[in-house]
């Protein structure tokens, strides 16, 4: 069987990490593809894969990927069979409609935003991505949502769970902490505009069989965690609390992120300010700006802070369950350090964690193994697969449970 072309769209830092896993892992595919609004950004990070010495560099294209017949006639024209989206989350859905039409597979790492909406109606993927679920079966092409690292390996990290330990699980709380250091005065490691938008609006857990809302920073606890140790973490709404309470509707289901002090001081001065506002207003010379578009473009880039960032992140899912009535814990979780992310490929470690797993959901695709032909998510999906894949991509996973810590 003809491997297939595969189409990376963006040129961040998420899309540079893909972009060197697949280079790496190139044998598993035909041609390889690297699309952008600013086709220069998209040169930038083939010249970084020659630098490491990819002789097979990626044909760049320029793509406004808004529209969704831009996005069908590149498919056409490269003739891609796989598509993994790692650009904005606010073109979800025209590149999926893209691919529905052109026939190619789907991936992406976060749930459709609307810029003229925060904080939508849960559960979030219903407003969007789901109501496309007939027309991606009808073309018989697979779709799979969310597969970054959260979501995506979470979500597997709950399956794996499921599948290993419990045939009863009573709560999901998934733990991001980021115990690096960029050594910048003030900035986020991903997006301005997307990560402070997760942090504006209500926060949603699952408990109790229903929505619960929360504000941000209103509920936190101290986590002690392999390697960074004991952590502040806060309840926060995330996408893919959005997924597994419809999958594990009698389980509790929370999203608990790491934050500074310093962090939340700045955040709070800003939001009440108004600058992080989506709403336009009007300067004094009768300018209009976007509050939260004017913060992004003052911050550092995201892919900037890569060559100063030291530390580690510690990502992930405490399992309580039981087991034919023994009830039981188990901690399924990734250690990733900044320093070797971007000794690896340029970008640094949260980047790099949610870089690595679209390449690996791609190779399963293009093995067969996650070809589903329909929309899923992650946790719909075998897990062990996946992470054996991610291990041997950089991404390990280990489990603490009753036999102590170790390598799945």
């Amino acid at each position: 069987m003809a491997k297939q072309n595969i189409l990376i769209i963006g040129a961040g830092g998420v899309a540079q990490v893909s972009a060197h896993k697949l280079a790496q892992w190139a044998p598993e595919f035909g041609e390889l593809h690297i699309a952008n609004r600013t086709k220069a950004k998209a040169d930038a990070i083939i010249a970084s894969l020659r630098e490491k010495g990819h002789e097979m560099p990626f044909t760049s294209h320029a793509l406004d990927a808004m529209n969704p017949d831009n996005v069908e006639a590149l498919l056409k024209k490269i003739d891609a069979g796989i598509v993994i989206n790692v650009g904005t989350a606010f073109i979800n859905m025209t590149v999926l409609e893209g691919c529905i039409r052109a026939g190619a597979a789907y991936i992406d790492t976060a749930i459709h935003e609307d810029p003229a909406k925060v904080c939508e109606t849960p559960p979030w993927y219903a407003n969007y991505e789901w109501k496309r679920r007939g027309d991606v079966e009808k073309a018989g092409i697979t779709a799979i949502l969310g597969a970054g690292f959260d979501p995506g390996v979470v979500n597997a990290y709950a399956r794996f769970a499921e599948d290993e330990y419990f045939d009863k699980i009573d709560s999901i709380d998934i733990v991001d902490i980021n115990a690096g250091s960029h050594g910048r005065w003030f900035a986020t490691n991903f997006d301005p505009e997307i990560n402070f938008r997760e942090f504006t609006g209500t926060v949603y857990s699952w408990q109790g069989g229903e929505w619960k809302e929360n504000r941000m920073f209103e509920v936190g606890r101290e986590w002690d965690l392999p390697v960074v140790g004991k952590r502040t973490a806060y309840l926060s709404g995330h996408d893919e609390v959005h997924s597994l309470s419809a999958r594990y509707k009698d389980s509790d289901v929370r999203f608990w992120m790491g934050f500074g002090d310093h962090y939340i001081n700045v955040f709070t001065v800003l939001q009440n300010l108004g600058l992080l506002s989506e709403h336009p207003v009007k300067t004094a010379e009768g300018q209009e700006v976007v509050p939260l578009k004017v913060v992004k473009a003052v911050l550092p880039d995201p892919a900037s802070l890569a060559p100063d960032y030291e530390g580690n992140t510690c990502i992930g899912d405490l399992v309580k369950g039981s087991l034919n009535g023994k009830e039981g814990e188990v901690f399924v979780y990734n250690v990733a350090d900044h320093k070797l992310a971007y000794e690896e490929v340029g970008s640094q470690g949260i980047s790099y964690t949610a870089g690595v797993p679209p390449v690996a959901a791609a190779i399963l695709i293009a093995r067969g193994d996650w070809d589903v032909k329909k929309m899923v998510n992650v946790e719909e999906l075998p897990a062990r697969p996946f992470l054996e894949l991610l291990g041997e991509m950089g991404l390990p996973t280990r489990v603490i449970d009753a036999k102590g810590d170790h390598a799945i």
